[in-house]
């Protein structure tokens, strides 16, 4: 499969929206990336309506990950996608009235599986329980899939690998891609995207964001040797 993964950078720390993240989207205007995107905490909707506004004027796709584990703290974070016109919601336990909220207003869903929890998420449960999971909500109309294959406490190698051989859709591998040989794991298994967050914002890829956007783009590009 030659795929060049998407990236979505996402203005986020530790599972949560950086206070600046106006700000940052403001020095990476220019910026190869096309993908951008943060979390449902903590900027204030107001913040959150025109950070997203001000990524749209920039011809950028935007995304909204909300991390939360009930069905009515869910609900509330689709809404919160609805209300900021997001075009990819991710995260959220799969819920059909998710489905039918997105579907209604042309977001593209990808919900996690598998046992989520904590904050920042840690991902439980077996692989072929994941995969099972996956081809139910596809099969229901959900675009895609949000896997925390870094965050997973089995065999993250395995996950990856298997997940996206045998999941009919794009999956987006989220959390926790901080180095470069990370990186080409990812190239090798070629999903449809990648998130990076906390490790801009560690610097894990060179100094100033820009600039690592950059180099990550520059190294998902290069041919995989595996």
């Amino acid at each position: 499969m030659s795929n060049t993964p998407k990236l979505i950078v996402m203005l986020t720390y530790n599972d949560k929206t950086a206070a600046d993240a106006p700000e940052i989207f403001a020095q990476c205007e220019e910026s190869s990336a096309q993908y951008w995107g943060f979390k449902e905490e903590d900027l204030p909707l107001p913040k959150m309506k025109q950070l997203y506004a001000d990524m749209k004027r920039c011809g950028k796709t935007t995304v909204l990950e909300v991390v939360a584990y009930t069905e009515d703290k869910c609900i509330e974070g689709a809404m919160m996608a609805v209300e900021c016109g997001c075009d990819i919601l991710m995260g959220t336990m799969y819920s059909d009235k998710i489905l039918a909220l997105c579907n209604e207003h042309g977001i593209k869903y990808m919900p996690f599986v598998g046992d989520v929890y904590d904050r920042p998420s840690v991902l439980g449960g077996t692989i072929d329980g994941m995969i099972a999971d996956a081809k139910d909500y596809i099969s229901r109309g959900a675009y895609g899939i949000d896997l925390l294959a870094y965050r997973y406490t089995g065999d993250c190698g395995e996950l990856i690998r298997r997940f996206t051989s045998e999941v009919p859709a794009p999956v987006c591998i989220a959390g926790s891609i901080n180095s470069t040989e990370r990186l080409d794991e990812i190239k090798a298994a070629s999903p449809w995207g990648f998130t990076i967050g906390s490790a801009f914002f560690n610097g894990d890829f060179g100094e100033g964001f820009p600039s690592q956007i950059e180099t990550v783009l520059d190294h998902i590009k290069e041919p995989a040797y595996v």
